[in-house]
């Protein structure tokens, strides 16, 4: 009987990876080539909203539409000897990290949330001057302690895509951290259970990975799983019904082309890399959305 659970030591090997894909150009390429926060979303926080019956723009309309940047972190924390070359576009060193989000206050980005992006994409609802989305992968601990309160001085949100299986393991996020993010209205996100590779589904994987994990933020935070976003960005035209008839609005990548049927779950981001200074992390967004 094939076993659904991978061990805690090959996941660790997968969560220092991080959400990593061959497509995207590394950090040191392009440095060698070289804000307030809008609240309002059309649903109450905690409403539940029956997805199935929500109309959906055709996807013509949706990628007509002009890409809002979405901005991917792993780890923020300064680099270790350790670190190889490749995990370090994966982990935001502090500093880098500040001067990141200095950046994008100075140069008037203004932070929207999941369901915001969601509406603009969906409905073409208007969005503040230079929206931006930030986006925080796999439960590490330094994005409560260190990018939460880095992005509070500004007024920014971001949202955190949980993977359940790390939840109080050392340097992760408790539930308790997950539910402060939540009541401090930043956005939950699914991020599967243990990081597997959606595009190697089959059978009880989908409740292992998708049902179970989104149940238990569910109830950590009191409030719909609405957004998925993708182990290292990979995804497959089946993973997409299977996520909607769960209920999901949307779902990210990285940095390859959407999808040019299903465009709302297959939503690009870029990774912050931690090689990247600020005047490189603002040329990325003007040149890759």
């Amino acid at each position: 009987m094939k076993n659904y659970f991978l061990s805690f030591t090959a996941a660790a090997i997968i969560f220092t990876a991080g959400c990593q894909s061959k497509s995207q150009t590394t950090a040191k390429e392009a440095d060698q080539q070289e804000g307030a926060t809008t609240t309002a979303t059309a649903e109450a926080p905690g409403k539940t909203v029956d997805v199935n019956k929500v109309k959906v723009a055709d996807a013509k309309t949706i990628l007509a539409r002009k890409q809002v940047p979405v901005l991917c972190y792993h780890q923020i924390r300064d680099w270790k000897p350790k670190d190889s070359q490749t995990a370090k576009d994966y982990i935001t060193p502090i500093a880098t990290f500040k001067g990141h989000m200095k950046m994008l206050a100075d140069s008037g980005y203004h932070t929207i949330l999941l369901d915001q992006l969601y509406d603009y994409l969906n409905n073409g609802t208007p969005l503040p001057s230079k929206p931006i989305v930030l986006t925080f992968d796999d439960t590490d601990l330094d994005q409560y302690t260190i990018a939460a309160p880095e992005m509070k001085k500004y007024g920014f949100k971001g949202a955190f895509f949980v993977m359940t299986v790390s939840l109080g393991r050392p340097n992760y996020m408790s539930k308790a951290q997950v539910k402060d993010l939540s009541d401090q209205g930043q956005d939950i996100g699914s991020h599967t259970w243990d990081h597997h590779n959606v595009k190697k589904y089959q059978g009880k994987d989908w409740e292992t990975q998708i049902d179970k994990p989104t149940k238990t933020l569910e109830e950590i935070t009191g409030k719909k799983i609405y957004h998925f976003a993708y182990p290292f960005g990979l995804w497959n035209p089946e993973a997409i019904p299977e996520l909607k008839k769960r209920g999901f609005k949307s779902a990210f990548i990285l940095s390859t082309k959407r999808d040019e049927n299903d465009p709302l779950f297959t939503i690009r981001r870029i990774i912050a890399s931690g090689y990247w200074t600020p005047k490189t992390l603002s040329n990325s967004i003007k040149n890759s959305f």
